[in-house]
């Protein structure tokens, strides 16, 4: 995904009748400078500032003199002025004429509609796929609990501004955060609901979303009937007033939609100002999007007119801009975030065949930003990153509607460029939302890092692109981005729990934030939307369908499903076994059955990912080998499918490094870990000094597999205060010890970690052996010597001196050794620590609690001896931490480090990317 493909003769041409245009145009260029309203942090911190300081800095931010004069001359023949008062009809199919440059008025014969050439890979309907649900698979189990929050989400909270804006009783009360009634950007999530519970219904035929989503549907055409001009927001139109008068106000366009005009408009590219600031986040943009899944995915045929009804509306809005101002005012206007209205528009198209949603859909192709794309200029440092992607997804409908060329090779080249110079090894971009200097992304690893409406919307580019080429790299980019940018942001198994950035630095965390984990009724953000529906669609890209007389399947993603594949009449069930970091293989089996006896003549095409190797890989046809390609191919299987056949694949998947995107030398020694397409991270709070072992090191010379074994060696050590409160045996501070109180929550916690030991025997026998009932160890047990190891330090051991090391050789001194001997107040399932070098010398809590010392058994008895005892004496506890099933250990310079999986982590501190050179 890295290359930089050769330019076409297509985009030559172009290219050299730009640069002769501009020579002779007094050309403008589209400037990309960023205010800090670009940002939807900015945007929100200010809205809640209380005014006026906060008009005064919103009226300071907009840099409203930042807009050049315009060429009036350059759009004079593009539509000529019309008197406000004027009667006359305006005339979209001269419009259109002149966006094309064309003689004719385009039909839908001339819009190529995938037609002829133009054969892309079908998406096959969420309807016949079924995920997984059963288990604990990461996929399965992401998709659950997304439809636990989307049923959770009560219809009369969601539609409470629609209903108070139409003038309608509105019960009960609205929800929070960017959904609530003084926000403008309110009803932007409703337009994402509609979207992802239309896809999550089809993904699970769940009755209960099925009512609420209609529901909704009723109550905005309740709302836009009442409006009785087919505008439906959920705020007033007074905002689409101030964004045409190119006055500040917080993405209007971006709430309507919800989430390339040719190469007459790419010259006038070079020739327009362009701001491209971020003050507007399509809220009509979201609602039609919304609507128009509700009736193309869910078969809700009153929200089609209703989709209908908005662009109409929309229509007269940009039809009066023209004819009161210039076509300019309107490419002016874009400067804000409109988001992917031309998607919608261009979707909407190919439903109505009505040419004025065609117009529509060119009118918000940014001319300013896609014509530097046709060009081929690497310019996206400074834009707003999730302003943009969606335009170039619009751009890609463009290039499937009509056939257009120029937009396929600017999505070509976009893609490029984003992958080569501004994507993390998550395979997500941007840093506090933006576009910074090309390969230079050691400096932008921080906490706010990798938006992740960004992530959603390079996965539509990467999927479009892949549809139309069936190239490996953008299957096996959408692996990686789904895996770490899209299962990373909800946290575990809680519902409605997610994330607007996934950070990148050093020893950072999701929960420690500007923004931090966001809340089920409280937060609503843009990623909250995008998120929603990432996690409802998870099964739409596993297989593509190549229609024809000789139906074939693509098989690109290796999620456990079924497909039931009607063309053919054969049901396809892809299982993969569960990966463990000890495991050299991805194992993935594909069972068919078919409708008919008699079978169906069938291509199925299986993605051989471009980070397994030849060595080892295996495939077999119902227990017969099969000749595999390299990897980066798609192993091709061609028969008469009958029911029984099975087909079994086998990759080998390593550990390998990936340097971070920044062609400066000094910085080359930063990389991340990766095992296949799973990117670990290291748990840590900043140290990312890795021990290699020399710069001809392999990975596994210094990157070794968890045992699953270590989880029976894991506890927690517990006692009660005199308080009645449970305290953990805690390590502070990476360097000593202290009982801690046991917080409220505890999964996926530092608190966790920090309170999680593994007991390790020299003879690496288990150690702790269970009760029947799963807790505490049985009486009698014999004193064993033993070394401690706190869980987030591999490689180090509690010294008898209470301190963090590093683990010495067993034997010696004994100072990393201890006695782990029965309870010495004599309960059951308690135990003690005897210090290997002082017998008789125990660690004890102190009588209030926290800190943790060692004391000396001393003769006599009474109440001395009794709250000696009590001190020396901890519970063993289910630990509170264990190895996620792909764990490593990797060697470090002052400590070790332990890897797992990004998607899996919480709250704890990680590290993504290591310096390799220390």
């Amino acid at each position: 995904m890295a290359r930089r493909r050769a330019p076409t003769m297509t985009t030559l041409a172009l290219m050299a009748f730009a640069v002769s245009a501009a020579a002779l145009a007094a050309a403008k260029e589209c400037t990309n400078i960023p205010t800090q309203l670009s940002s939807h942090t900015v945007r929100a911190r200010m809205q809640a500032s209380p005014a006026p300081a906060a008009e005064w800095r919103w009226r300071e931010n907009s840099h409203h003199d930042h807009f050049n004069p315009t060429d009036e001359s350059a759009w004079m023949d593009l539509m000529p002025l019309t008197p406000p008062s004027s009667s006359s009809e305006f005339d979209w199919a001269m419009l259109y004429r002149s966006l094309k440059g064309a003689a004719t008025v385009a039909g839908d014969e001339e819009d190529g509609g995938g037609g002829g050439e133009f054969q892309f890979l079908e998406e096959v309907s969420l309807h016949e796929v079924r995920l997984d649900e059963e288990g604990d698979g990461m996929y399965g189990r992401a998709q659950r609990t997304n439809r636990e929050y989307l049923v959770m989400l009560e219809v009369d909270r969601l539609v409470w501004s629609f209903r108070t804006e139409a003038g309608l009783p509105a019960p009960g009360k609205p929800y929070g955060g960017w959904e609530a009634p003084d926000v403008e950007l309110r009803g932007h999530f409703v337009g994402h609901y509609m979207s992802a519970a239309a896809k999550m219904w089809a993904s699970t035929h769940n009755g209960t979303l099925a009512g609420k989503m209609a529901a909704v549907v009723d109550a905005l055409h309740e709302c836009q009937a009442a409006a009785g001009t087919g505008y439906l927001s959920a705020f007033p139109a007074e905002l689409f007033d101030r964004f045409e008068a190119i006055q500040p106000v917080w993405a209007p366009y971006y709430t309507i939609h919800k989430a390339g005009n040719h190469l007459h408009l790419c010259l006038m590219a070079m020739r327009l100002t362009c701001s491209c600031k971020c003050l507007i986040r399509n809220s009509p943009l979201q609602i039609m999007q919304g609507l128009l899944d509700q009736y193309t995915v869910a078969g809700n045929g009153k929200a089609l007119g209703m989709v209908v009804a908005m662009a109409d509306y929309f229509a007269g809005r940009v039809r009066s801009v023209i004819q009161r101002y210039t076509i300019e005012r309107h490419w002016t206007s874009l400067n804000e975030e409109t988001g992917g209205m031309n998607d919608v528009l261009y979707q909407l198209y190919t439903i109505t065949k009505d040419q004025r949603h065609l117009v529509l859909a060119h009118l918000f192709d940014k001319p300013c930003f896609l014509g530097l794309l046709a060009v081929q200029a690497d310019s996206l440092s400074g834009f707003h990153a999730n302003t943009h992607i969606p335009v170039v997804v619009g751009g890609q409908m463009r290039y499937e509607v009509t056939g257009d060329p120029l937009y396929k090779e600017i999505a070509t080249f976009f893609m490029d460029v984003v992958n080569s110079s501004h994507t993390y090894a998550t395979g997500g971009t941007s840093v506090s939302e933006f576009w910074r200097d090309p390969k230079h992304l050691a400096e932008s690893l921080t906490t706010e890092t990798e938006e992740s409406c960004a992530t959603y919307n390079m996965l539509k580019v990467s999927r479009h692109l892949f549809r139309w080429t069936k190239e490996i790299a953008y299957a096996d980019y959408y692996e990686r981005a789904l895996i770490n940018g899209v299962l990373s942001i909800q946290r575990g198994r809680d519902p409605g729990v997610m994330i607007y950035m996934l950070p990148q630095g050093p020893g950072r965390s999701k929960a420690v934030s500007y923004h931090g984990w966001g809340t089920q009724y409280n937060s609503f953000w843009c990623c909250y939307g995008t998120g929603i529906e990432s996690f409802s669609k998870l099964g739409d890209s596993i297989y593509f369908e190549e229609k024809g007389a000789k139906p074939g399947l693509y098989i690109i993603q290796y999620i456990p499903s079924t497909f039931n594949w009607r063309t053919t009449g054969l049901t396809v069930t892809q299982q993969v076994k569960p990966l463990s970091s000890s495991d050299q293989y991805l194992q993935v089996s594909l069972s068919i059955s078919a409708a008919q006896t008699n079978g169906q003549y069938a291509t199925l095409n299986v993605r051989i990912p471009s980070w397994t190797s030849v060595n080892g890989a295996k495939a077999t046809l119902n227990d017969k080998d099969l000749q595999l390609a390299s990897p980066g191919t798609f192993l091709t299987v061609s028969k008469q499918w009958d029911s029984g056949d099975h087909l079994l694949l086998q990759f080998p998947i390593n550990l390998s490094t990936e340097a971070v995107k920044d062609d400066r030398p000094q910085v080359a020694s930063l990389k991340a870990i990766l095992f296949g397409p799973f990117l670990l991270a290291g748990l840590t709070t900043g140290d990312w000094d890795a021990r290699t072992g020399g710069a001809t090191a392999a990975p596994s010379d210094w990157i070794t597999p968890v045992p699953s074994s270590h989880n029976s060696q894991l506890v927690t050590l517990t006692q009660q205060s005199a308080g009645g409160k449970t305290m953990l045996l805690s390590t502070v501070n990476d360097t000593s010890l202290a009982m801690l109180e046991r917080p409220e929550a505890t999964g996926g916690t530092d608190a966790a970690i920090r309170a999680t030991f593994r007991v390790v025997p020299p003879s690496q026998q288990q150690l702790l052996r269970r009760g029947a009932n799963g807790t505490g160890v049985g009486a009698g047990i014999t004193a064993t010597a033993a070394t401690i190891e706190p869980f987030g330090l591999p490689g180090t051991a509690i010294s008898n001196g209470l301190a963090v090391v590093r683990a010495a050789a067993p034997g010696g001194k004994g100072t990393t050794l201890f006695n782990v001997v029965p309870g010495l107040d004599g309960k059951a399932g308690t135990v003690s620590l005897e210090l290997g070098s002082k017998p008789g010398c125990f660690v004890i809590a102190g009588n209030a609690g926290g800190k943790v010392q060692v004391g000396c058994r001393k003769s006599g008895g009474g109440g001395a001896a009794a709250g000696f005892e009590k001190a020396a004496s901890f519970v063993q506890s289910e630990p509170l931490r264990r190895y996620h099933p792909i764990s490593f250990f990797a060697g470090g310079v002052r400590r070790s480090f332990l890897l797992e999986p990004l998607f899996t982590l919480r709250d704890e501190f990680y590290t993504i990317y290591f310096n390799l050179a220390a």
